[in-house]
């Protein structure tokens, strides 16, 4: 199926599992491909290929894939009559949710397609490794890492690819600094998502396998040398690349701003998910309010000016990791903005200062689990005020 042309250079058709980018013209080709990687001038086309299921999958194509790269590669090839001088992206990402994305100015057209998936394997650069490569070979860091490795390889299946083609003929320097630019829009589409690394507790910056092919004519005219943020080139990689990452996420995992505003959702990275959030609170409820909570759990989860109060509670225990506030300054900051979230969840900003005393008998730090608490707890204190004081002023 031919899914559109674009500035009479490329071809862009999916098939069964595979969408394919057919150059009409020579393009050169920077890519991460295991096969045919690297700068390529002679390559006919790039492909992107869904070798399993995102999760709980592994197929003997994956399984290929891993074991035997120029097998599988040979494969796919054979199957979709396609050369072999091409490139190949492997992903679990499902070929009917890629999306593709043209800018243009003057002359010079970007044209992005990417698949998404960071459900299971959304990771933050420089987050612990699982493996270390040696003679061809990948050994598992950790006892423990070798003990699960199998259900890694079949779990851990979220990727961003993402296909960038050019009209233009570029220098290789400008070519190589496209991957960067592409690399930071995607990344830009993570944190404005707030995608939680699956492997600590910071923000994702990608995930563990994510790829890229960047193809550009050959023409012969002057080539282009720059595709850095203050080159129009640049920012239209940004903006296509931004766009496509955004768009895909939202057809394969759902993933929205609106479906993103969520109390657990922002704490889930320091380890904790919805039914702990649910019953820790809970417990600090009296009975009847705390079944009133657990019957009402996704309103708090969801309520727009909550997730507010949380999002600067976690936004200032960054700045405190990150050293930008002094840590001496810990106890007053966390005890004054989980006052606010108290507020946020009760409704009753004039009784700010009775859950700012509350808060201030414990003794926070930056621990996952004490951040963790704090929020709990302010959240558990506005949640027991919330009714009390209505029932009382009606």
């Amino acid at each position: 199926m031919l899914l559109g042309k674009f500035y009479n250079g490329i071809e862009i058709h999916r098939n069964e599992k595979l969408i394919y980018v057919k150059f009409l013209v020579p393009h050169r080709v920077i890519s991460t491909c295991r096969i045919n990687g690297g700068i390529h001038d002679d390559l006919d086309a790039v492909f992107n290929h869904q070798a399993c299921e995102p999760a709980g999958h592994c197929s003997k194509s994956h399984d290929l894939a891993v074991r035997d790269p120029e097998a599988y590669f040979r494969g796919i090839c054979e199957r979709h009559d396609l050369k072999e001088n091409s490139a190949l992206l492997g992903t679990a990402a499902n070929m009917n949710c890629a999306s593709i994305k043209a800018k243009s100015f003057r002359e010079l057209e970007v044209v992005a397609i990417c698949t998404a998936g960071v459900e299971t394997n959304a990771g933050r650069a420089g987050d612990p490794a699982g493996v270390y490569e040696e003679d061809g070979r990948f050994e598992p860091i950790s006892e423990e890492v070798a003990a699960s490795a199998e259900k890694m390889v079949c779990d851990n299946n979220g990727t961003i690819n993402t296909i960038l083609c050019i009209n233009k003929a570029l220098t290789p320097g400008a070519l190589v600094r496209t991957v960067v630019t592409a690399t930071e829009a995607k990344t830009a589409a993570l944190w404005e998502l707030n995608v939680n690394s699956r492997y600590s507790d910071g923000l994702a910056t990608g995930t563990g396998t994510d790829q890229i092919a960047v193809a550009s004519t050959m023409a012969d005219n002057k080539p282009l040398s720059g595709a850095g943020k203050h080159t129009k080139l640049g920012e239209l990689i940004g903006l296509a690349v931004k766009e496509a990452v955004t768009e895909a996420l939202h057809y394969q995992n759902k993933l929205t701003p609106q479906n993103q505003r969520s109390v657990v959702i922002h704490i889930e990275r320091f380890g904790t998910d919805s039914v702990t959030v649910k019953e820790t609170v809970a417990s600090y409820l009296s009975g009847e309010k705390a079944a009133l909570f657990r019957n009402n759990f996704i309103g708090v989860d969801r309520d727009p000016v909550t997730v507010a109060a949380v999002a600067a509670l976690v936004h200032l225990r960054d700045k405190l990791v990150w050293k930008i506030l002094p840590e001496s300054c810990l106890p007053e900051i966390f005890v004054t903005y989980g006052a606010h979230l108290a507020a946020a969840v009760a409704g009753k900003y004039e009784r700010f200062p009775v859950y700012r005393d509350k808060l201030a008998r414990y003794r926070f730090d930056l621990s996952n689990q004490s951040f963790l608490e704090l929020v709990y707890r302010a959240i558990a204190i506005g949640f027991e005020d919330k009714w009390e004081f209505h029932e009382k002023d009606s």
